[in-house]
This record gives structure tokens, sequence and C-alpha cells, in this order.
């Protein structure tokens, strides 16, 4: 087997998860007396993309009100959200395929609730290694998450794909030297993929 480890991306590749995370930063802009269009497509891909604290860094660059930001979304329960998230068609089932043949992590820009939404969706099971925002110091694009699920696994970064849909997955896979698998994305990479199964057909290239 060429490959050992398959690194997933959550949103936008586990999951269609646009409505939970715009439902998460409209609550934070309306508490902010601020409003959230979801026509602003480079707002979109900015809150869709980074990590919470980058995201409100960016909607709110004045110190004081970034840390009022900051401290509503710690106060937001994400499992409230959960339910409006739907997983992409395929991946469960995928999955399954892969879980005897290679280990499988996750490597997200979300920080606290990914822990819920593995556990809501029934998937923690499958992944080894989940590693997000708020475990390292720089989040993607910066490569440090995918160094440290290669460090868990032991492995070098050639022996993992990383399937990301996002200019930020693929920085991160291109700095830490991971073979980038672009879902649904029109990125440069090792592979674009249209359904999940098609990962499969990668593993032996």
């Amino acid at each position: 087997m060429a490959y050992k480890v398959v690194i997933y991306d959550c949103d936008g590749v586990m999951f269609d998860s646009f409505e939970a995370n715009f439902a998460f930063y409209e609550r934070i802009m309306t508490s902010m007396g601020q409003a959230l269009d979801r026509q602003d497509e480079a707002a979109m891909e900015v809150l869709h993309t980074f990590a919470a604290r980058e995201v409100l860094a960016r909607f709110f660059p004045d110190e004081p009100e970034k840390g009022r930001a900051l401290a509503m979304a710690a106060a937001i329960d994400y499992r409230d959200l959960v339910p409006l998230m739907r997983m992409e068609p395929g991946f469960r089932e995928t999955l399954e395929e892969l879980r005897p043949r290679v280990g499988l992590a996750v490597c997200t820009n979300r920080s606290t609730s990914m822990e819920a939404v593995l556990h809501n969706f029934g998937l923690a099971r499958f992944f080894g290694c989940v590693m997000t925002a708020s475990q390292v110091r720089n989040p993607k694009p910066h490569p440090d998450p995918l160094n440290r699920v290669l460090e868990y696994y032991r492995i070098t970064a050639g022996e993992a794909l990383f399937v990301g849909d996002s200019e930020v997955d693929r920085q991160a896979a291109s700095a830490a030297g991971v073979p980038f698998v672009a879902y649904k994305a029109d990125l440069p990479g090792f592979a674009r993929i249209d359904h999940h199964g098609e990962i499969l057909s990668l593993l032996e290239r």
C-alpha cells in the first residue's frame, strides 16, 4: 500500500456545514450589533475555512471588540447547530471501506466542536487522530496541524493523503509536503475527486 493514512478536512469535505457555520457567526455578529451578509462571498469564504479566532480577528480587528466576540463564541453550544449539518454522500460507506486498510484522521480549523460533531454522526470510531485548531499554535494554512498528524502515525509526508476543499487546505498540504486531494474543488494537487468513494482508487498510486 503506497499510502498509510487518509486525512480529512471537515467543513465542505466530510459535511456540508455552511448553514451551521453561518448560524454560528450570525449569532456572534448579531450580539455585536452587526449583520452578516450571506451574499458576501469573500466573508463566507473566510468563515468557512479559517479558525474561529482568525475569523473573528478579521471581523473585529479592534482588540476589545475581538475579545468580546471570542467570549460570545465560547459561550455558544455548537451542539445546537449540528442538526444543520449534512454528511456528504458516500462518506460513511467510504470510511467503512478504508478503515481496514489505512489509518484515518481529521485535520480541521474547527476549535472545540469537532468532538460533538463526530459523536452526533456516529463517526468517532473511525478516526485515530483528530487534530483541531485548538491543539496547535498555528492552524491551517500553516503545516503544524498536518505535521502533528504525521507524528501521531509515525509516517512520512508522502505516506498520507489530505482531502480538502479550499485554498487554505491546499496551502497546508503543500507546506507539509502531503499529497493534496481536492474534493469538489478546482485546486491544483495530486488529484481531484467528486465523490468520496473515488479515494479508494488513489490509494495504490
